[in-house]
């Protein structure tokens, strides 16, 4: 598996483009969208991100699965994983076709299960919501609809990235994200110039995804691929699933526990705070969501290569790639945190915004909450990647006690906004005993982290110069 400094250079390309494409639309919508129906495409947005949820852990599970097929394992286990000596061992067909043939199984059923709880459970939410909203509720609703049957099939072929990340296809995957965002970007800017407003976000996005998976799909199962799988037989779908399911399951509850810890704050809280209070909330909260996406470019770019090195034993290349990953989350923050703090306001004032953004002291602490979760998540990974999940008990207290503590300070305290923000790193707080053991796995020292500073300065250099040839 190669993936190197191209892979993390078009990883950033396609970023930072996701992100210039979010540049340019997001003017559209906060100048024509009212500051409810911002409100409204927030909580929307939102709602996409239960898909992690109902994933139940699988997506991280398959693709590191994955992985070890991809680099000579010709068994899975249930916990650890199968040393590779030789790194040309050639692939175990029969054992590839049966995780597919179980991923397939798997993310069908799956993804009934949440287009059933969107109609149901999500309308009755949307319907509590929309009581106070004083524009047309037909047109959220049929937004709605579309977000239900685009997310259920987002849900459905999500096992094509795990297939594109755990063999690597790192700048492929890039390349075919940033010819999504072009698509929506140009369908959602007509459509909203027109006045079609959520109708024309969700259309775009559906788009979108449906242009995604099939060049997905031709990127995966080429000629030579299907030939192999239909060549070979397939492992037991069942066994594969039984294999996989401990793991996945500790990290499905581990994804529960994240939602209820990073997302709940947004569902609770507009059912005490003003749709105009949560679209400022949520337009600034993106807006940092995009931060976190470019601090976590460079480790997951290595996600798949760590995978690799873990069946590899290698310790120190593991080590490597974990500093590098950190140093680039805190620069990231820093530099472009720090802009987004003071030009924020500034910004929004030229393309005259219906929305505000929330006041600078919050943006600051959500800032700091937003990069210990980054880091956090990080870590999670590294120990992940030794296929055991052995931090999901204290994610799973971590997650209930945000739910709790939420219900109680916004039933009897008026917490507003602030609340929303720095409820869930309080409960996050334990956490750091996982951190600490990923620290002292690795060894982490001073001088480890001045080397990874130079080598990281190298990068830049190289990635400017690509950038200016």
């Amino acid at each position: 598996m190669q993936i190197g400094r191209k892979d993390v250079f078009w990883n950033y390309a396609a970023t930072f483009f996701q992100i210039g494409a979010g540049v340019i639309l997001l003017p559209f919508i906060l100048r024509v969208f009212p500051r409810e129906t911002v409100a409204i495409w927030t909580i929307f947005s939102t709602i996409t991100s239960l898909n992690s949820m109902f994933d139940f852990g699988f997506n991280p599970s398959f693709a590191r699965n994955v992985s070890y097929v991809v680099s000579g394992v010709k068994e899975l286990k249930k916990t650890g994983f199968q040393i590779v000596e030789n790194s040309n061992n050639e692939i175990d067909y029969g054992l590839f076709k049966g995780v597919i043939d179980a991923m397939r199984w798997f993310y069908g059923r799956i993804a009934l299960i949440l287009f059933v709880f969107l109609i149901t459970v999500g309308t009755y939410y949307i319907n509590t919501i929309l009581k106070s909203y004083p524009y047309s509720h037909l047109e959220v609703y049929l937004s709605y609809a579309v977000l239900c049957i685009i997310n259920s099939y987002s849900l459905y072929t999500l096992y094509y990235d795990s297939l594109m990340q755990g063999q690597g296809f790192v700048k492929k995957a890039k390349q075919i994200q940033m010819t999504g965002q072009v698509i929506y970007l140009l369908i959602a800017s007509i459509l909203i110039l027109l006045k079609v407003n959520l109708i024309a976000i969700v259309s775009a996005q559906a788009l979108s995804i449906i242009v995604r998976r099939t060049l997905s799909y031709k990127t995966i199962f080429t000629t030579e691929f299907k030939y192999q799988l239909q060549n070979a037989i397939a492992k037991s779908r069942k066994d594969i699933l039984k294999i996989i399911y401990p793991n996945a399951t500790k990290l499905g509850l581990n994804g529960i526990a994240a939602f209820l810890t990073l997302r709940s704050s947004l569902f609770i809280g507009s059912l005490y705070i003003s749709l105009n209070m949560i679209a400022s909330y949520g337009i600034t909260m993106q807006i940092i969501g995009i931060i976190s996406s470019i601090a976590s470019v460079y480790f997951n770019t290595y996600l798949p290569k760590i995978s690799q090195q873990r069946i590899q034993n290698d310790i120190a290349g593991i080590k490597n790639h974990y500093l590098k990953a950190c140093l680039f989350a805190f620069l990231t923050y820093l530099t472009i945190g720090l802009s987004f703090v003071l030009l924020g306001d500034w910004a929004l004032k030229l393309i005259k915004s219906q929305t505000h953004l929330l006041p600078k002291y919050l943006i600051v602490i959500a800032l700091f909450v937003s990069f210990y979760e980054n880091f956090v998540s990080l870590n999670s990974f590294i120990v992940l990647s030794k296929n055991k999940v052995s931090f999901f008990k204290i994610s799973l207290i971590v997650g209930v006690l945000t739910l709790i503590l939420l219900f109680v300070f916004f039933r009897f305290i008026s917490v507003g906004v602030l609340g929303m923000i720095i409820i869930p790193c309080i409960a996050e707080c334990l956490h750091w005993v996982w951190i600490s053991e990923t620290i002292k796995e690795l060894k982490i020292k001073y001088n480890d982290v001045y080397h990874s500073c130079v080598q990281i300065k190298n990068v830049y250099l190289w990635s400017i110069s690509k950038i200016i040839h």
